[in-house]
Parts: structure tokens; C-alpha cells; sequence
């Protein structure tokens, strides 16, 4: 993981504290900060208050059923990506987990690389549908100002860096000379240095080939 990358945040809803503790360590070794509820009334909570990136919600919980939980989120304009754990495995119950709101639904029980692979894919779900920007397998959340990496990680960028690192992505074949990125990104309102210091913070945080030098012409997107 690079430097300053911040960790997929994870909200669990499980009553089960043996279950939550072991996807909880689960989560964690694969780079995912877990929060966890055991009722539905505490997942309510937190969810409507904290920020997450995917959200995994068990179906029978006290206090407050998991469907009405994912109900009461979705009506309060909560669009996290859900899924839903359950037991209950017929068609009717995997449909009227659905039409609640879940993106997803894994009936227990179930393996844990299914329920990591359908967590990625959730997250390459939820890049799909928000605006961002190609660079090599990661991408330039624009609403954010994040850099979103292949296994979820994100890293928050400066809004300078973020122009910069914008501005190639838009083109990312073209070669930008400096005199243009220092005008177009910095209004050529400060020195010549600028556009090396920028590219130098950006090579920093998402490493060295992030941005490519073309000698004596320029900069060019490169790979994170």
C-alpha cells in the first residue's frame, strides 16, 4: 500500500459477535477498515452518519430487521453499496433483498473469497458509476479528489495535485509541455518551478511512474 493511502471503509451489521469479530480480521488483512454494529437500530446510526464504502448487512437482526434497515437508508438518499448476508436463501428471500435496496445479496453459509471477490466487485461497481478518470488499473475519483487503486485504497490529493494529475488523465497520450501545465493548472501566476514541484508531489504520494518525463518536451501520464 502506498504512503497516505486511506483504507475501504467497511460497515458490518452482523449480530453475531463471533462472526463480525472473524470477518472483521478477515477485512482487515485484506486492507478494509471495519466498523461494526450487532443491531439494526446501531447500523441505522452509523450508517446514516458515517462515511463508507461498502456496507454488508445480516438479515435478522434485533431491534431493527436488516431489510427495513436497508430500506430506511435508501429512503434517507444513502446510496453505499450493500450487501446482504442472510440464511435465508430461497428465490423469494434473494429478490426481496434486491428490491430493498442490496446491490448484492451471499447466503450463509458461505466462502470467504466469494464474499472478498463480490466485495471488489462492488467496489469496481461503485467507480463505474461515480466520475472518474482511467490511469492504468487505478482511477481519479472527480468528485472525491481521490486516487482510487486497485484493491479499493484510496489517496486523497491537494487540489493542486489533483488539476495536474487531471489535466494528463484527460489526455493521457498527449505530452503537455510545462509552459502549457503552468498556465492551464496554475494560472502562470507563480514561478517556473511550479509544474516540477507538483509532479514531484504527485510522484511522492502514488509513486515514480505516475507521471513520465519526455525530455526536453514535457509530461505525460504514466501508471499508478
Amino acid at each position: 500500500m502506498h504512503d497516505g493511502a486511506a483504507k475501504p471503509r467497511v460497515l458490518l451489521v452482523e449480530d453475531d459477535r463471533e462472526l463480525a469479530g472473524m470477518l472483521a480480521e478477515l477485512l482487515a488483512d485484506e486492507g478494509y477498515e471495519t466498523e461494526a454494529a450487532h443491531d439494526g437500530q446501531r447500523g441505522l446510526h452509523l450508517g446514516l452518519t458515517g462515511r463508507y464504502d461498502v456496507m454488508i448487512i445480516d438479515r435478522r437482526l434485533p431491534v431493527l430487521d436488516g431489510l427495513e434497515l436497508l430500506r430506511r437508508l435508501r429512503a434517507r438518499a444513502v446510496t453505499t453499496r450493500v450487501l446482504v448476508l442472510s440464511a435465508l436463501g430461497e428465490l423469494a428471500d434473494r429478490v426481496g433483498g434486491l428490491d430493498a435496496g442490496a446491490d448484492d445479496y451471499l447466503v450463509k453459509p458461505f466462502e470467504a473469497e466469494e464474499l472478498l471477490a463480490r466485495l471488489r466487485a462492488l467496489t469496481r461497481r461503485d467507480l463505474d458509476g461515480a466520475e472518474c478518470l482511467p490511469l492504468g488499473a487505478a482511477a481519479l475519483d472527480l468528485q472525491r479528489h481521490e486516487v482510487v487503486l486497485p484493491r479499493g485504497e484510496r489517496i486523497t490529493l491537494s487540489g493542486r495535485e489533483f488539476e495536474l494529475l487531471r489535466t494528463l488523465a484527460q489526455r493521457p497520450k498527449a505530452i503537455h509541455p510545462r509552459a502549457v501545465l503552468r498556465t492551464s493548472v496554475f494560472a502562470d501566476s507563480t514561478g517556473e518551478s511550479i509544474v516540477d514541484t507538483y509532479v514531484y508531489y504527485l510522484r511522492r504520494k502514488l509513486g515514480r511512474d505516475v507521471v513520465r518525463t519526455v525530455h526536453g518536451l514535457g509530461y505525460q501520464l504514466g501508471a499508478v
